[in-house]
């Protein structure tokens, strides 16, 4: 119960401060995520791997919160065998698109548009608020991007996401 009200205040924060976007290397970004998230990565055997990174405008703790939200989930919704989590990012037109990829059970198509809800948590039977991903989708929303999976049941996931460029 606490991790929910935990969960319902981060996303009832998001877009209510005046933080300011300023550029943040993505790389450190992530760093701070794995760090947050040692033990957990350590205890499933957990392999992340992260392509080069951009530096973006945005809100730095925000990123942090998209990113560990993003990667917990694919820990969390891992299959038999040892997570693997695989970050990119590729540039566009008008900002950069970046991907989390994981070898976990992956997603029916027709639950694409639900797992962004708030309290939607999937039938895997973790202990999810199912608040993550509607965090993320706000967050994303925050900085004028977007968010979608692609997903096969058994096939695993990819979480994409875009930033436009704000230079």
């Amino acid at each position: 119960m606490r991790q929910m009200i935990d969960d319902l205040l981060t996303y009832s924060r998001i877009g209510t401060t005046d933080a300011e976007f300023d550029p943040v290397d993505c790389h450190v970004v992530l760093d701070r995520v794995l760090d947050n998230l040692q033990i957990a990565i350590e205890e499933t055997n957990t392999e992340v791997t992260v392509d080069a990174l951009p530096t973006v405008t945005a809100d730095d703790q925000q990123l942090v919160q998209l990113f560990q939200n993003l990667i917990s989930n694919a820990i969390s919704y891992a299959s038999e065998e040892d997570p693997r989590i695989h970050v990119s990012a590729t540039e566009t037109d008008d900002g950069w698109r970046f991907s989390v990829a994981d070898n976990g059970i992956g997603i029916e198509e027709s639950q694409f548009e639900e797992v962004f809800e708030i309290f939607s948590s999937g039938s895997n039977g973790t202990e999810s608020t199912g608040i993550g991903l509607a965090i993320c989708e706000k967050i994303v929303a925050r900085h004028d991007g977007e968010i979608w999976i692609e997903s096969q049941p058994g096939e695993g996931s990819t979480f994409f996401f875009t930033l436009p460029d704000r230079h």
